[in-house]
């Protein structure tokens, strides 16, 4: 009888040292800041998409913390500048795995960089949440990887159907950037899409971020007598080709995705962006409440109107607190399933029914029509997916 007693008092003593471990552990993790880690190109090529990234980042988490942070525990920011090179962004994230200990992780821009990055993620079991990276291999990397935009299929789609079907063009070029995963998926999938439909792709070029010139990939394209050109790149690389392209007398449709957004673009291309749309994720005159709120905020806070990359930063920060909410823990698996579990959140860049199989987020774009004489992209019209 004794040992019975004995036997369990033991047991009962393990049993209350074990739950008082648990409880100790969880308000210490409750008093612990939750470490986001975020890397994002900040001196490089494109180092305005990183800059209006961070400043969303940066709003949401203040917003965040001005209100009591997630249950009780506020956010703080690991930022990392990874120059917008693969092989660095690879490296960024190992450091804030490894070092800075993160509890989830925010980027990048560029597909090519998360695409470097987010085997380290999910090898860690660490939720990546990309705000702009709309190549579909990006998520397919590892089920601890998601993003908040829509992917290139669906942006690419879109802009093939409005060309054809709005603006009546049958004819049209292509002219990429053969080194961005980004533009090479855009440029796949408009083709696809605007040929089943009955349109033809008259030419296609190309070229790099560090070109200089691209006069002679346009005069090939004037020969081929395109109604428009089609160019998903990036911002800094199609000011100089709108401008160059109304050089040389090239006054048909430019076309592109949200790779233009940016102030630089205005800079850059001026009167040359007349007659030009873009497919993108946020539309600044948009008179939804909590668009006109964040851009006001946004406004006050940083001096300057807030782009789509600053609204998808702003909302990758929500959706990853409403995760952070629901799953109560930092614990990474439980965080990964509570992300995946997201239904219906509104943000600014549209209401994400749900993420799907892919982790990818169902949502709308919008078409925008630039207007350089007000350095601005006016909204057009809604696509839903």
């Amino acid at each position: 009888m004794k040992k019975i007693i004995s036997l369990f008092c033991i047991i009962l003593l393990l049993t209350a040292g074990n739950l008082f471990a648990q409880e100790k552990e969880f308000v210490e993790e409750k008093k612990e800041p939750i470490r986001v880690g975020v890397f994002l190109d900040m001196t490089g090529q494109i180092s305005m998409f990183g800059i209006a990234t961070h400043n969303g980042v940066k709003l949401a988490v203040d917003e965040i913390d001005a209100l009591g942070g997630i249950n009780g525990r506020k956010l703080e920011i690991f930022l990392e500048d990874d120059t917008g090179s693969p092989e660095q962004a690879r490296r960024v994230v190992e450091k804030l795995v490894s070092e800075d200990k993160v509890h989830a992780i925010i980027g990048e821009v560029a597909s090519t960089n998360s695409l470097a990055a987010a085997p380290v993620a999910q090898e860690a079991k660490i939720p990546m949440i990309s705000p702009s990276s709309t190549n579909p291999r990006v998520t397919q990397v590892g089920d601890y990887i998601f993003r908040a935009c829509f992917v290139d299929p669906f942006q690419g789609e879109t802009m093939a159907k409005f060309a054809l079907f709005e603006l009546n063009i049958k004819r049209v070029a292509i002219l990429g950037d053969v080194q961005s995963d980004y533009s090479k998926g855009l440029a796949e999938t408009f083709k696809k899409t605007f040929t089943e439909l009955g349109g033809k792709i008259v030419i296609e070029q190309s070229y790099t971020q560090l070109d200089p010139d691209f006069k002679e990939q346009l005069t090939k394209i004037r020969k081929s007598k395109p109604d428009a050109i089609y160019i998903p790149g990036y911002y800094g690389q199609v000011g100089i080709i709108a401008k160059q392209a109304r050089e040389l007398n090239m006054n048909m449709p430019l076309l592109g995705a949200d790779g233009w957004d940016s102030p630089e673009l205005w800079k850059l291309g001026g009167k040359a962006l007349n007659n030009s749309y873009i497919t993108n994720h946020f539309a600044i005159d948009n008179p939804a409440t909590e668009v006109q709120k964040f851009a006001a905020a946004y406004k006050t806070k940083f001096k300057v109107e807030p782009d789509a990359l600053a609204a998808l930063g702003y909302d990758a920060v929500y959706i990853l607190a409403d995760a952070l909410r629901r799953a109560k823990t930092t614990d990474g698996e439980k965080l990964r399933d509570a992300i995946a579990q997201t239904k219906n959140f509104y943000g600014v860049t549209g209401k994400i029914t749900n993420f799907d199989a892919s982790r990818d987020a169902i949502k709308p774009a919008v078409i925008l029509k630039l207007a350089p004489q007000y350095n601005k992209f006016v909204y057009y019209t809604t696509i839903q997916p």
